[in-house]
């Protein structure tokens, strides 16, 4: 017998503190000195491989001021027309900078620039590549490396099953290392497609009444 569930499972937001650096530990310290203003740095540059990290790191960046009731901005590959920096601005993140079209791009330009005069305002951008490898217009390029560069490196196999693990009890349940590596032999082995099989994995044990075993998992996949 199976039964209906609301999807009102508490889903864990893109924050900084369930990041797990893995080998990103520099890049990690300073961000946080970085927010502690401890640091001076006001421009980021994060780049690397789809699914190494970038989104979460941004995400949770913007999630950091916005929790401390600062004006703060995400965005995903673009770059709104209509968007215009005020003074009440903390923070914005422009993820995956290289599918912004050429207006988006010049905004962009003209808001480094004015940035670049602000007391406080911290500018995060991500891509899939090192800015000078960016199909990019060149005067952006410049401009993405005015402050630190950093590469986010995507987690070994071991470290994805630790945050598979802490995701699990996030949602409420446990994860047994066995069903971690099953699932990492059978699923698209970067981190957020892994975690979004886990969310389906609960969901469906749920549905089923049943407990999360490598049986189970087995089945969703044969079902899929």
């Amino acid at each position: 017998m199976t039964q209906q569930i609301l999807d009102i499972l508490p889903i864990a937001d893109s924050s900084l503190q369930n990041f797990i650096p893995g080998r990103n530990l520099e890049l990690i310290a300073m961000l946080n000195k970085t927010l502690q203003d401890k640091e001076n740095e006001r421009f980021f540059y994060f780049w690397g491989n789809s699914g190494c990290g970038k989104s979460h790191l941004l995400q949770g960046i913007v999630e950091h001021f916005i929790n401390r009731q600062k004006l703060a901005y995400y965005f995903p590959g673009e770059l709104p027309a209509d968007f215009d920096i005020n003074d009440d601005l903390s923070c914005l993140a422009i993820d995956n900078v290289e599918h912004l079209d050429e207006c988006a791009q010049l905004k962009l330009f003209n808001i480094y620039n004015q940035l670049r005069d602000r007391e406080f305002a911290l500018l995060v951008v991500s891509g899939n590549t090192v800015p000078s490898q960016l199909d990019l217009r060149r005067d952006l390029v410049t401009r993405l490396c005015w402050g630190l560069i950093y590469q986010v490196h995507e987690l070994t196999e071991q470290e994805k099953i630790e945050a598979l693990q802490r995701h699990a009890l996030e949602r409420g349940f446990a994860l047994k290392p066995h069903i971690c590596q099953y699932l990492l032999r059978r699923s698209k082995r970067d981190l957020r497609s892994l975690v979004m099989k886990l969310d389906e994995l609960d969901k469906y044990s749920l549905i089923h009444q049943r407990k999360v075993t490598i049986h189970l998992l087995r089945e969703l996949f044969q079902k899929n």
